[in-house]
């Protein structure tokens, strides 16, 4: 980029220098002044304390970073060649260069190895700065048993994780690897937390904690992660596959300018009231949007899926690539299509034949499914599943639930939802609805 660092000497600086345009340099220069004026080093170097309250990391954790950010010198001072060529790491390096890196840096212990031990350490400092302000809730802390289920996720050989290892590790617990690969990057990229609401229920009967939702928020968009909403808690509303569909509807709310003649139908729970000119309020009661369901069997195990698409009746398998599997405990993972199959999601209601068991499932084929849950929500089973390569779940492929949970994922929308109604009709938003009218003739009162 013809900027004035390269004529440093270090080659790994001046093919950092390269992938940077001059006006990052330039912010990256800024950046590094600050720092160094807060370590009072005359704006030669960043002090070890400065760096770690700047990315956030302090502990064993924060001097692992420090000392590979400054290539191992020891020598407490990180230069702005150290920033420059670390921050091209992160921000500009290929997927194997970051993931060389983090590999490195969960060597904690700096023995040239990656064990039990040092997972332990960075687990634990991981959730104590993401978590450290929620401790004082319930089931917030502290975090050995979810560093244990972490771990279990993990596989080693002769006590150690080998890189590759190391690799399969990240793609079973994407928040981790999210996580650690933007520790240079001070955002909510990696550490960002679904405020979880479940008025009315008691916290201590939530098999959903807020180090499990990180998790699974962790194959999710940043989007999908502001609020997740309980819909439906067996042991508050009653284990039944029917209060389980009913508790899925929830309502939306809109205010639109509307220039339309009016009428007031109700079709399937779907509500719309509409006045003549100015000011419109429509209020929809509806099944649109993800969900996470979780189960906890009798035999301790808590895993689920991520519902891409509402629960509703069908004859086959629906849904989308964005649905998963996933495991809370005693291991955490989480499996995404493979792209063997479409079988993604199944929702079965009041079918007569064997060849539509009714429940609702994901993945796998008929009655021999990745997760299913029958429509009496007393039994079901998981086998291993080519869908999302996902394992039997459970201790057995038998299960029989102790607790079934489903939330609602809020997503993060901005105007335009509001701007697209107005734009049309409400009956154009919801294909549905237009279509019941057509069938009795009423399609076109509005408009």
């Amino acid at each position: 980029m013809g900027n004035s660092e390269s004529s440093s000497s270090d080659p790994r600086f001046v093919s950092a220098t390269r992938a940077f345009a001059q006006t990052e340099l330039e912010d990256l220069r800024s950046l590094f002044a600050s720092l160094a004026a807060q370590s009072q080093s005359n704006g030669k170097y960043i002090s070890p304390s400065v760096f770690k309250g700047y990315i956030g990391i302090d502990g064993s954790l924060g001097d692992r970073v420090f000392d590979l950010v400054t290539q191992k010198r020891r020598d407490q001072k990180l230069t702005f060649e150290d920033l420059v060529i670390a921050k091209g790491t992160y921000e500009k390096g290929t997927n194997q260069d970051i993931e060389e890196f983090i590999y490195q840096l969960l060597d904690v212990s700096g023995d040239g190895t990656v064990g039990r031990s040092d997972l332990e350490v960075v687990l634990m400092s991981m959730l104590d700065n993401l978590f450290h302000q929620q401790c004082s809730e319930p089931k917030a802390g502290p975090h050995q048993e979810i560093v244990e289920v972490f771990i279990n996720a993990a596989n080693f050989t002769s006590d150690s994780m080998s890189f590759e290892d190391f690799q399969k590790w990240c793609a079973l617990l994407p928040a981790v690897r999210k996580y650690l690969g933007s520790l240079l990057m001070p955002s909510d990229s990696g550490s960002q937390v679904p405020k979880l609401l479940h008025p009315d229920v008691d916290p201590s009967h939530i098999l959903l904690r807020k180090e499990y939702a990180w998790h699974i928020g962790g194959a999710l968009s940043p989007t999908e992660l502001d609020e997740w909403k309980l819909l439906y808690h067996s042991a508050v509303h009653g284990q039944s596959f029917n209060t389980f569909l009913g508790h899925m509807l929830f309502q939306k709310v809109w205010t639109v300018e509307a220039k339309s003649c009016v009428f007031l139908c109700q079709f399937l729970g779907s509500c719309f009231y509409l006045l003549i000119e100015g000011k419109v309020t429509v209020e929809l009661n509806c099944r649109d949007g993800p969900t996470v369901l979780i189960v906890k069997d009798r035999d301790g195990c808590i895993y689920g899926g991520y519902a891409s698409q509402p629960w509703e009746r069908h004859a086959d398998f629906y849904g989308d690539m964005r649905s998963f599997l996933f495991q809370l405990y005693p291991k955490a993972s989480i499996f995404r299509p493979t792209g063997g199959n479409h079988n993604l999601q199944w929702c079965a209601v009041n079918f007569t034949s064997d060849s539509i068991p009714n429940g609702i499932g994901f993945g796998g084929r008929v009655n021999h499914f990745g997760l299913f849950l029958s429509a009496n929500f007393d039994q079901g089973h998981t086998f291993t599943c080519t869908t999302f390569g996902s394992p039997c779940l459970s201790k057995t492929s038998k299960i029989y639930p102790e607790t079934i949970e489903c939330w609602r994922v809020v997503p993060i929308r901005d105007d335009q939802e509001r701007l697209d109604v107005a734009k049309g009709t409400v009956l154009e938003r919801f294909k549905e609805d237009r279509h019941m009218l057509n069938m009795v003739g009423l399609a076109n009162s509005s408009e």
